[in-house]
């Protein structure tokens, strides 16, 4: 998709289709909705007044309503969408409303539309808060950049509905906020191509995205994008004595691979080396504790944790945050076979801890174990992990929030403040030393599965912990938000993801 941002009127703009957004500025919980568009433009609002009034559209998120050949317009079309409640709105549900239209215009094979940006102008201070122009015109910008995405792209059949061109309309007038809706507009598309780059690493099957395949592309983007990329596979772990790391990989013909990328920003602005380790299981079948056939053929999404700090790479590379970035991949398969390891093994991590394998379906944390090391190793003073590594979390959270855990109150509240601003959930969990009994093996320092079913996800963090040390660090378990199981209005169904916006604010917040 081609994207452009254009400061001009919208009346006599010629597209196939139009979108404006509206907003129910009503206020008590009984009152009717009352929709109203957010355009200051007596031609737009003269448009769709009978239509508003007659109670038929409610401007709830993600409604929709279509005129065709609106009164006093060029646009051959004009799509009214619904944000919600005007005094709750936030970035999110722009991202949303800008999702919808372009899903609305890829499933009617709209190749070409230009969204009007919101004008608060429009309502009065009692109905909406000022929106920050560049926010606004970033939610805008990703919103529509990832709502383009197409799962769809091993079908033969396939029919290409990809829209072509987007055009973004601001008002002209109020010339100081141009500069802050162009900014808002390129780290719109810089993120939402680094987040579209990781669901296409995540959307790939078992069978094309190996370890190997992973290293590949990704050394690739690197490449592309000025990092520094090195990809390791199994020397370099017994060089390193990755033990942990290896004991998983030992089951699969195909090799591990260890993935290094380091950005260097010209003149950092502090010794602050941040590190995003990534946990890269491109198939999970369990291992000798094999899984349920049911649903296993999703577990290509098990390197979705290592997907999203590649595309958070990406969009760093682009956004140039003043702070060092360095990034660990940890990437395998699971696989039974006569080499596999089992439960009842004892490995050796990086670190000399010695663990005891209760379950070897619980092979993430051990791969992220010598991760969460390396990187400690290579100098980081702050360290991030994701990961799909519990379905104890999806129980908790359900998949409407991540999992987060850390060990530094500081650090945690930033990362929660970055993830706000980025419109994406997570829940903190605690990770306190009350739990450390739940993971004492017998014969071994740890074992890597709780001592019972319960806190599942919990245990998962504390066995993580005891390869930080004292290094300020947050654990993201996206389990339950990594994939999506049906189409929604504003995204289709498949990759989220998740975690890519969140981490790049989270970097760009340290970068002080």
């Amino acid at each position: 998709m081609s994207t452009q941002l254009f400061f001009a009127d919208a009346t006599p703009f010629v597209t196939p289709l139009l979108t404006v957004f509206s907003v129910d500025i009503s206020t008590g919980p009984d009152s009717e909705p009352l929709p109203t568009l957010l355009t200051t433009s007596d031609t737009l609002s003269n448009s769709t007044r009978g239509i508003l009034t007659s109670g038929e559209f409610k401007a709830t998120l993600g409604e929709t309503l279509l005129l065709h050949r609106p009164a006093g317009l060029k646009a051959e079309r004009l799509l009214v969408v619904g944000l919600g409640k005007a005094k709750t709105l936030v970035p999110a549900e722009l991202r949303t409303g800008a999702g919808t239209a372009v899903r609305f215009a890829k499933a009617r094979a709209i190749r070409s539309l230009a969204i009007i940006f919101p004008e608060d102008r429009a309502l009065s201070d009692e109905h909406l808060d000022t929106l920050d122009c560049s926010k606004t015109a970033r939610a805008l910008t990703e919103g529509a950049l990832l709502a383009d995405f197409d799962p769809e792209i091993y079908r033969t059949d396939r029919k290409d509905r990809s829209i072509e061109s987007l055009t973004v309309l601001a008002p002209a007038q109020e010339k100081g906020s141009h500069d802050d809706i162009r900014t808002g507009f390129t780290e719109g598309e810089v993120l939402a191509a680094a987040q579209n780059f990781t669901r296409s690493l995540v959307l790939e099957p078992g069978n094309i995205l190996t370890p190997t395949e992973l290293g590949r592309r990704t050394a690739a983007m690197c490449a592309a994008h000025s990092i520094e990329c090195a990809v390791h596979s199994t020397a370099k772990l017994k060089e390193l004595g990755m033990g942990a790391f290896l004991g998983v990989a030992q089951g699969s013909a195909e090799p591990p691979a260890l993935i290094v990328m380091r950005y260097e920003p010209a003149k950092p602005a502090s010794d602050k080396v941040i590190a995003l380790i990534g946990k890269g299981i491109t198939f999970d079948t369990g291992g000798i504790s094999i899984k349920p056939a049911d649903g296993m053929d999703k577990m290509k999404y098990d390197m979705a944790g290592a997907g999203a700090m590649i595309g958070a790479m990406q969009a760093i590379a682009s956004l140039k945050p003043a702070v060092r970035v360095i990034s660990v991949i940890c990437s395998a398969e699971n696989m039974p076979s006569g080499t596999a390891y089992k439960p009842g093994d004892v490995l050796t991590a990086m670190s000399g801890k010695t663990i005891e394998i209760m379950n070897t379906d619980a092979e993430g944390r051990l791969v992220l174990a010598d991760g969460l090391h390396y990187a400690k190793t290579l100098g980081a003073t702050h360290m991030v992990d994701a990961a799909t590594l519990t379905g104890a979390c999806v129980v908790a959270l359900g998949k409407v929030n991540s999992g987060l855990f850390s060990n530094d109150e500081d650090t945690c509240d930033v990362f929660l403040q970055a993830s706000r601003g980025a419109g994406e959930h997570f829940w903190r969990l605690p990770c306190t030393d009350d739990y450390r009994e739940l993971i004492k093996s017998a014969i071994a320092d740890i074992q890597n599965t709780g001592v019972d079913r319960w806190g599942g996800a919990i245990t998962a963090a504390m066995f993580l912990k005891e390869f930080v040390g004292d290094t300020p660090w947050v654990h993201l378990d996206i389990a339950g938000q990594a994939w999506i199981d049906e189409n929604r209005t504003s995204i289709a169904k498949g990759p989220s993801g998740v975690a890519v916006r969140s981490i790049v604010e989270w970097v760009r917040a340290l970068a002080v």
